[in-house]
């Protein structure tokens, strides 16, 4: 009876020890901490393409500015090298102040290089109006402020942007050199669910 019941035990073992294995291996993965998800625990359906134009006033002067300098430039810099500025920028739908505002550019600009005027660009546009309320695309790139159009990178967003990616292009539509004060046309284009 021993006999019997040492073999049996053992397959029994090793059908068991296989099954955790290969268990183990779908949950946590090969690396042993990442793992590949299934989309559409997610929600995540059809991909689909959005554009959205809207117009991005950075105005720097007045009591009312949506734009805050964090650090000065270098002393001597015609580049404004080292520059950064804070901004909480409104996002309108027309590139009049009083058309309507449909979100927020929120992060900083800084002066990136020595040789021309470059900005680094890190913001958020948080949208605010319809059913896009509450989500957001992150942009983070290179602006190359005095070529007619510039193109940056959509690197994620939230909400119905999720897993969000695209590129942005802008092109000023106005700017006042003696202030500083600009409006400049965005056109986003992000792929999401």
């Amino acid at each position: 009876m021993a006999r019997l019941i040492f073999p049996i035990l053992a397959t029994q073992f090793t059908i068991f020890f296989i099954f955790s294995f290969f268990a183990i291996n779908l949950v946590v993965g090969d690396d042993g901490f990442a793992r590949t998800m299934d989309r559409k625990l997610f929600g995540m359906k059809k991909e689909k393409l959005s554009h959205f134009r809207l117009y991005w006033h950075d105005i720097v002067s007045g009591r009312n500015s949506s734009s805050v300098a964090v650090t000065a430039p270098m002393n001597n810099s015609l580049t404004s090298f080292g520059m950064i500025r804070m901004i909480d920028n409104p996002l309108t739908m027309g590139p009049e102040m009083s058309s309507k505002m449909v979100g927020k550019a929120q992060g900083f600009y800084s002066s990136s290089s020595q040789e021309e005027i470059v900005l680094l660009m890190a913001m958020n546009f948080a949208f605010t109006e319809g059913k896009y309320n509450g989500s957001t695309i992150t942009i983070l790139g290179r602006n190359s402020v005095f070529s007619e159009v510039r193109e940056m990178p959509v690197v994620g967003g939230s909400g119905l942007f999720r897993f969000g990616r695209g590129y942005v292009q802008a092109k000023t539509h106005w700017f006042d050199p003696s202030t500083g004060d600009a409006i400049v046309r965005y056109d986003c284009y992000v792929l999401h669910y």
